[in-house]
């Protein structure tokens, strides 16, 4: 009748408990649960009473009758509340629901009374503000742990679930963080230890920098808790503040420390692409940005497997929706044919409903929350992997890849363990376990061979390209449009302004949109990823039987990844204190303030404050000198091609000197100050500068060795508020970091002039920062005598050592640095101990330069007394 619409009778699906938060509605909020009867009947069976737990909601109330035959029942409707009746209108229907101790919940109720007829007038912006007011509560401090716990900050948040977020109180003090639950459900409150956090990652929810994930485990799936904030700053003030815990425990890795440890093959492609789905902000806890993994075999009808053969796979340079070209030509023309904002595919590859398509058979509660208390039609359901994935191939709006549960352990997802009822598909066969490729003999054995394959020859050789797709360069603009891997504008970060939208309701329609649709990862390379140095495998049959273990990288069936140059590096370093003079050169008529050398190491070039470059040679002295000017020259390096040495100067100029033409070949005019410090990556110039700016060029000439002059295209600009004294650029070109004259250091990422993170490290003027070779750190060293080590993801302090004198440059290995001082000695520091461990007396003034070769077999000092000095560690 009219107000059978009201009511939504829900399937019994929560085993342990009836009533869950996957009932609401989206921004829905449940406040506490009353004990109450529910008055049926008519005439002589007038109110006849049905006890149960009246759940008390800002759009609903749900009552959840002790009897669990009996359905639950959620209304949306206007009511009146007397001292103990509750009485719901549903049209010309009445329920009246009585409540056990009327006297101790009428205040409570008559405050959520009002926001109910706020709701039921579409007044969402009444809601809002009576959901706030009750939220204000502050947090019961009779939870802390401890007595002398001292609270550093509360606010309200959000914890968020798969489907669900529950609003509370969060809490942080000196030794525990708290979430209290304004509706204590399911806990009263969370509480977690800070020294017990392992890894925190800032998220996005819904598009929106809100969410702080917490890790108290080594298990890159599952965390400890997740919340979501009401504002950025709250978020992040949490966040530094927990991140101050995490000296002695395993700090958080960059993207770019991740794929260095992935190439030389000390992690593996399974725990790499975790790393990544954590850092671009994919959670288990966020169905919207679940962790995404790729499909790797393309054969599911073969009785063997054949990791030898390329047939056996998918091709990963390709997006799903690629993959068919046929479909893609169809998806083209209308791609085409469509207005601006236009897209390719209707679908993403990653969405709620994709997630629990999947997981259906160990998550039916969520599944029937998404579909509104109904499973999918049987023949759509997850039935077979080979079905999914030839409709992956072949269906016009079906694009997913796969997720972590297919190369995992635990098999529970492809079979009905729970005996669900899924539905009888058209042939007339119930829904049951999932079929599998006839090379599976059993679940088990289907996970272990998708690991296998995942781990194979041919998936390492080309994961990189996948992850281009998906985390990296190709996943927007230009090099997407040429991949074919355009999806809708609101699945990608910044593809709608969420807090800009003024109207609640339609603030929940474009959330709810965003949340079902799907989210594109947050993007981590804007630069192709570079391959993986592969291994090869030993007696590796068509049909596998090796575990996952067994290729791990210490396996001795593969090859070691570890090449000369490492060895050479960690021999080299562990010898440093150790440092042989090989010779000494007085070319200069003042300091040396730069040093260049050919690959050979035939040629070693010298800048100095007497404005000249020097060419010399160990053997053969002093073969060249040149002026470019009458003021200093601050700073040099050679070009990849060994053809070009690049000086800056501080005329406010750039020169570039032809070794083959032996004279100025160009001249870059870029700054309004003095050239302080200069860096080459991919045909880019970084030039630091006094005018408080650091710039990136662009050489467009195709050689710029060629006796040609060179045009500079300006990329960016970096802008500082004091003169920048150094720079310097991750391995992987990607980060670059900044100091100044006034002592702040300054983290960037290239591909956007703001800075990541930013804070005043010294007193006094930088003289030198350089990235640990893993990126993870930046070590710099400054006018007020301190080392200081800075992390790199959160741009944190994590060292800062005080030596006996000023430290004017330095080389390091992430553990260990060589530095020059003041007094012309050179000292071998370890800064896991922060002590000297050796001294080597050097120049007679201060150490201003220094130069190691890539294996750090070779080392040339240069100081204020004129000299250049050549070093060699011994073996």
């Amino acid at each position: 009748d009219n107000g059978e619409k009201h009511f939504k009778h829900l399937p019994i699906v929560m085993f342990m408990c009836r009533f869950s938060l996957l009932l609401l509605d989206l921004e829905e909020h449940y406040f506490e649960p009353h004990t109450a009867y529910n008055l049926t009947g008519r005439g002589p069976e007038a109110n006849r009473q049905t006890s149960g737990s009246l759940k008390i909601c800002s759009k609903s109330i749900i009552f959840e009758p002790d009897d669990a035959v009996k359905p639950i029942l959620k209304v949306l409707s206007s009511y009146y509340l007397s001292p103990s009746l509750v009485a719901v209108f549903l049209g010309e229907k009445k329920v009246t629901f009585q409540l056990e101790v009327p006297g101790k919940t009428e205040d409570v109720v008559q405050i959520l009374l009002q926001l109910h007829r706020a709701s039921c007038l579409d007044k969402q912006g009444d809601q809002t503000a009576m959901v706030s007011k009750i939220k204000q509560i502050s947090i019961n401090h009779n939870f802390f742990q401890h007595v002398t716990e001292n609270p550093h900050m509360e606010c309200v948040a959000e914890m968020v679930s798969p489907l669900v977020t529950n609003a509370g109180h969060v809490c942080i003090t000196d030794c525990n963080l708290y979430f209290q639950p304004m509706n204590s459900y399911p806990d009263l409150v969370v509480q977690i230890g800070l020294h017990s956090v392992r890894r925190i990652y800032k998220r996005r929810h819904g598009l929106r920098p809100l969410g702080l994930e917490v890790f108290c485990t080594e298990n890159d799936l599952c965390s400890d808790i997740y919340l979501k904030f009401y504002s950025t700053k709250e978020r992040d003030e949490l966040y530094y503040y927990i991140a101050t815990f995490l000296e002695n425990h395993i700090a958080e890795c960059t993207a770019e420390s991740y794929m260095l440890q992935w190439q030389r093959g000390h992690i593996s492609n399974y725990q790499y692409l975790l790393h990544l789905n954590n850092l671009a902000d994919r959670s288990v806890n966020d169905l919207s940005q679940y962790p995404v993994f790729p499909w790797v075999i393309s054969d599911y009808s073969s009785t063997q497997m054949d990791l030898l053969n390329p047939a056996s796979f998918r091709d990963l340079s390709k997006p799903i929706g690629a993959l068919n070209t046929e479909r893609l030509e169809r998806l083209l023309e209308r791609y085409r044919d469509m207005p601006e904002t236009r897209f390719m595919y209707g679908s993403h590859y990653s969405s709620p409903g994709y997630v629990l398509f999947y997981l259906v058979r160990v998550a039916p509660e969520h599944m029937l929350c998404l579909q509104n208390g109904r499973f999918d039609q049987a023949d759509r359901m997850f039935n077979s992997v080979g079905e999914t994935w030839k409709n992956c191939l072949e269906g016009g709006t079906d694009f997913k890849e796969l997720i972590p549960e297919f190369y995992g352990s635990d098999s529970s997802f492809l079979k009905n363990l729970l005996g669900l009822n899924l539905g009888r598909r058209q042939g007339g066969g119930r829904v049951e376990n999932v079929e599998l490729p006839p090379w599976a003999s059993d679940p088990d054995d289907f996970l272990e061979k998708m690991r296998l394959a995942l781990e194979s020859q041919y998936v390492s050789e080309h994961l990189h390209e996948w992850i281009d797709l998906i985390f990296g360069y190709k996943q927007r603009g230009s090099e997407a449009v040429a991949a074919h891997n355009v999806f809708h504008p609101l699945t990608y970060e910044g593809g709608v302004d969420c807090d800009s939208i003024e109207d609640p309701d339609q603030k929940i329609a474009m959330l709810t949109q965003i949340l079902e649709f799907g989210q594109t990862p947050r993007q981590l390379f804007v630069t192709p990823h570079p391959q993986r140095i592969t291994p090869r495998f030993h007696n590796l049959s068509a049909t596998p039987s090796l575990s996952s273990s067994e290729l791990s990288p210490s396996s001795p069936s593969m090859e070691s990844f570890e090449d000369l140059t490492e060895e050479s590096k960690k021999m080299a370093w562990s010898n440093m204190n150790k440092l042989a003079l090989q010779s000494r050169h007085k070319i200069h008529k003042e300091a040396v303030t730069g040093i260049a050398v050919t690959l050979s190491g035939d040629s070693i070039f010298s800048t100095s404050q007497d404005s000249t470059l020097k060419m010399f040679s160990k053997e053969n002295g002093l073969q060249r000198s040149m002026s470019f000017s009458n003021m200093a020259l601050s700073s040099c390096l050679m070009l990849p091609d060994d053809k070009i040495v690049v000086c800056s100067s501080w005329d406010n100029n750039v020169y570039f000197y032809s070794i083959a033409y032996g004279r100025r070949q160009d001249t870059l005019m870029g700054h309004d100050d003095a050239v302080s410090h200069i860096c080459w990556r991919d045909d880019k110039l970084y030039t630091a500068s006094w005018d408080s700016t650091v710039k990136i060029w662009k050489c467009v000439a195709d050689d710029i060795s060629s006796n040609k002059r060179t045009q500079f295209d300006l990329l960016a600009e970096f802008e500082h508020e004091a003169g920048v004294n150094t720079l310097d650029l991750s391995p992987a070109g990607t980060l670059l970091a900044t100091g100044t004259k006034e002592g702040t250091l300054t983290l960037w990422d290239i591909a956007n002039p703001l800075p990541l993170n930013q804070l005043t490290c010294h007193s006094g003027k930088i003289h030198k920062v350089a990235f640990s070779p893993d990126s993870r750190h930046v070590l710099s060293v400054g006018e007020d005598s301190c080392l200081v080590v800075t992390d790199v993801q959160t741009g944190m302090l994590l060292a800062t050592v005080h030596a006996e004198q000023e430290q004017r440059c330095f080389c390091w290995d992430g553990n260990t640095v060589l530095s020059g001082g003041m007094s012309g000695d050179l000292s071998v520091w370890d800064l896991l101990s922060s002590k000297v461990i050796h001294k080597i007396p050097a120049h007679s003034g201060a150490v201003t330069c220094m130069w190691m070769n890539e294996q750090c077999s070779t080392i040339i000092t240069g100081g204020v007394d004129k000299q250049i000095i050549l070093w060699k560690p011994e073996y």
